[in-house]
């Protein structure tokens, strides 16, 4: 098997800022590992204060003529950075595994996902449209002109490096905005990776800036009150995405907050079993539980209550552990141990609570941060499970009786972003789509995600939109102009 860290040459493994890959100021760099072995990959340059603002230097400098640059130019590198991406997809796939844990097969879907944010927006950059028009009184006429926001700061999560910073690089450059991403500190080497890849195809130095760094806190935070940065995109827990919020609020950035969630899964007693059990398992353990749109709570009709847990479970208990680069593996490393000590406590709470291990639930012996797929029933309303954001391939099972029932306690969460529904009535499928409080719903299908279709949450799960249209409006500021015209 080939070394994936091959595909990172050691002189990429550094600060990109501007035309150059640097070292952090200080010298300082940080241990990137492998969470299936526990054991050091890379090191990468460590950046503080000083690193960020000279990224947001150059991100600011470089802004005007990346606007004023035609968009069918910044189109045609978006889709270069897509073909690049689809080409290089098993190195970047073998990439993401190392740092990441996630099977090979996951990997490269999550490439194969993240690449599509790049044609998509490539498509958008030439549809960016203002209007003209008579105003309703006469007199004059209206004119409205969309603007890139500005620079841009990307705060991105561990668990998709490659997606999640796809949806945030592809909108903005498209509508001609520069940026500086952060990388999560336990996977910045796919980012890196992609900065590498969008400088081979031609981006300008300054456009696409990636800082990596273990002081997220102080770098961010210093670029958050420098008023050259215009827009914050976060993605990550609601706890760290409220501190971020209220930071931008001296400057009155823009912002996109992609937050928590607390996905309730529903099995109605008329659903095929066959699509449910297809869809639960991919609602929940689509890279390996640690998703923001996993089911965290599956609550099944209780006629069908019965036969959906012993299928279910029997296909949890089916799934093989291992290191994501090996054949065959289904469910690999958690990131980190602390990911594996916190199911650890949630299974351990539930059972003490009354809760029934059927599958699962002992994290086994040897080295990295495994756990294995685990099913509990009998779970009581006050285990902190169902409150918590599991983040792992756990899945608790509860009965229920009736549709207001179970809308009532699908809904009984701060989080609201995303909701599964498995029926075959249409009407009651539609009744639930109106009932759930949450941004998005699945009905008849575990998968959501789509660049072509508005990503994002209400209540405590976000603000603003990922993917679509709606996307490339989140870097659009819009001028109104009244020309006298009698």
């Amino acid at each position: 098997m080939s070394d994936p860290m091959n595909v990172l040459a050691p002189e990429h493994r550094r600060l990109r800022i501007g035309d150059a890959w640097r070292d952090a100021a200080s010298g300082a760099t940080f241990a990137v590992e492998d969470p299936a072995t526990g054991k050091t990959i890379a090191e990468v340059a460590d950046a503080d204060v000083v690193d960020g603002l000279a990224a947001l230097e150059v991100a600011s400098k470089a802004m005007a003529g990346w606007a004023a640059t035609p968009p069918r130019k910044r189109s045609e590198l978006l889709t270069a950075t897509y073909r690049a991406l689809t080409e290089r997809s098993e190195e970047v796939a073998r990439l993401i595994t190392l740092e990441m844990g996630k099977p090979l097969a996951e990997a490269r879907g999550e490439v194969a996902y993240g690449a599509e944010f790049f044609r998509w927006f490539a498509e958008e950059a030439v549809r960016v449209e203002g209007r003209y028009s008579s105003a309703p009184a006469g007199g004059y006429r209206i004119l409205t002109v969309p603007k890139p926001v500005g620079p841009c700061v990307f705060v991105t999560p561990w668990n998709f490096p490659l997606a999640m910073g796809a949806r945030k690089i592809a909108p903005a450059l498209a509508a001609g905005c520069t940026t500086i991403t952060k990388p999560a500190a336990q996977t910045p080497l796919t980012m890196l990776f992609l900065a590498r890849i969008m400088e081979e195809v031609g981006v300008p130095p300054g456009v696409v800036n990636v800082v990596t760094t273990k002081r997220a806190g102080e770098v961010v935070s210093a670029l958050l009150v420098d008023s050259r940065t215009r827009k914050l995109s976060f993605t990550g827990s609601t706890e760290v995405g409220r501190v971020l919020l209220r930071q931008a609020a001296d400057n009155v950035l823009r912002t996109s907050m992609e937050l928590g969630g607390n996905a309730a899964l529903i099995v109605c007693a008329d659903a095929d079993l066959d699509v449910a059990l297809d869809g639960a398992m991919v609602a929940k353990m689509r890279n390996i539980g640690e998703s923001c749109i996993a089911a965290n709570r599956i609550y099944v009709e209780e006629s069908v209550r019965e036969e959906f847990t012993a299928r279910f479970a029997a296909r949890m208990g089916a799934l093989s552990v291992g290191h994501g680069l090996d054949e065959g593996v289904d469910v690999g490393a958690l990131i980190d141990e602390a990911s594996v000590t916190k199911l650890d406590e949630l299974v351990a709470d539930a059972v003490d609570r009354g809760a029934r291990v059927l599958v699962g639930g002992e994290r086994p012996d040897g080295p990295g941060h495994f756990y294995p797929p685990t099913v509990l029933v009998d779970v009581p309303e006050d285990a902190r499970m169902l409150e918590a954001e599991i983040f792992g391939p756990v899945a608790p099972i509860l009965s229920f009786t009736s549709d207001d029932e179970v809308m009532a306690k699908a809904n009984d969460t701060e989080y609201g972003l995303v909701g599964y529904i498995f029926t075959r009535d249409l009407q009651r499928a539609l009744r639930f789509t109106e009932g759930l409080d949450t941004g998005m719903i699945g009905i008849n299908r575990g998968l959501i995600s789509d660049p072509s279709a508005p990503f994002g949450g209400v209540k405590q799960s976000g603000i603003g939109k990922e993917g679509s249209h709606e996307g490339i409006l989140e870097y659009l500021d819009l001028t109104y102009a009244a020309i006298d015209l009698p």
